[in-house]
């Protein structure tokens, strides 16, 4: 799909993979729409791409529908979905204060799973009602994890929520074939977000170390290239793609 004058969704677009997706994304001449609860930051993301900042809780099915409402209002029915938002917590099933509480499971994986499943639906809905465009109407990406297939020990919510989105992406790449639209996934490795800048320089060389090559972090532009690329990519459907330097997670 071609991205000049597409309308674009990008949830988690404030920050980290969404940031550097939605700057990306734009720089082709994509009309974003960043949706985010972080509402300064996103606004600041939008001024500097002539987008739209819109306030978003993917798992609230009212906020969802609103928010997709609005980036329509402005843009038109968005043909492309990058679903970034999202989180984890690391915490053993059972550790030393007993049984993990179920809600700090339910939590992550509403956030990772629900909410990128609410944001699916609703956007498919309306690509799915629109003319198609060449052969086909849309694209939806999901960001999943390394996690995925190798969950560290206290990646169990992370780990099974991410998981989650693997099995979806050929199960709706098929229902929505019919309609033109693709679906797909990048489950990237150990990448520079803001979380990890919050680690100590000896943290991130540690992590660095693991990687067999590059020896390095990943870089939010790389997950964005790949993004920019499945969305040109026609043939791309149904499919993981590990963004991770050949890595493969340790238990712990």
């Amino acid at each position: 799909m071609n991205l000049q004058d597409t309308p674009v969704i990008v949830t988690g677009g404030a920050s980290g993979l969404g940031e550097a997706t939605a700057l990306k994304l734009a720089s082709q001449g994509a009309r974003v729409a960043i949706l985010d609860v972080q509402d300064e930051k996103a606004r600041a993301v939008a001024e500097r791409i002539n987008g739209l900042a819109v306030h978003c809780d993917v798992t609230s099915e009212e906020s969802a529908a609103q928010a997709i409402a609005q980036a329509k209002e402005a843009h038109g029915v968005a043909r492309v979905l990058v679903n970034c938002a999202g989180g984890g917590v690391g915490k053993r099933v059972v550790g030393k204060n007993g049984p993990m509480p179920l809600e700090e499971f339910t939590k992550v994986v509403n956030l990772n799973l629900f909410g990128a499943f609410n944001m699916t639906r609703l956007a498919a809905a309306d690509m799915i009602a629109a003319d198609p465009i060449g052969e086909e109407r849309g694209v939806i990406l999901f960001t999943s994890s390394v996690a995925a297939y190798e969950g560290q020990i206290g990646q169990a919510a992370y780990a099974a929520s991410k998981g989650g989105l693997v099995s979806l992406t050929i199960q709706l790449a098929r229902e929505f074939a019919q309609f033109g639209v693709r679906v797909m996934s990048v489950a990237p490795g150990i990448f520079l977000t803001p979380l990890l800048y919050t680690a100590s320089p000896e943290v991130q060389e540690s992590l660095a170390k693991s990687i067999p090559f590059p020896p390095r972090l990943g870089q939010p532009d790389e997950f964005a290239d790949l993004v920019q690329h499945i969305i040109g990519n026609r043939y791309l459907n149904g499919e993981v793609i590990r963004l991770d330097g050949a890595t493969r997670l340790a238990p712990r």
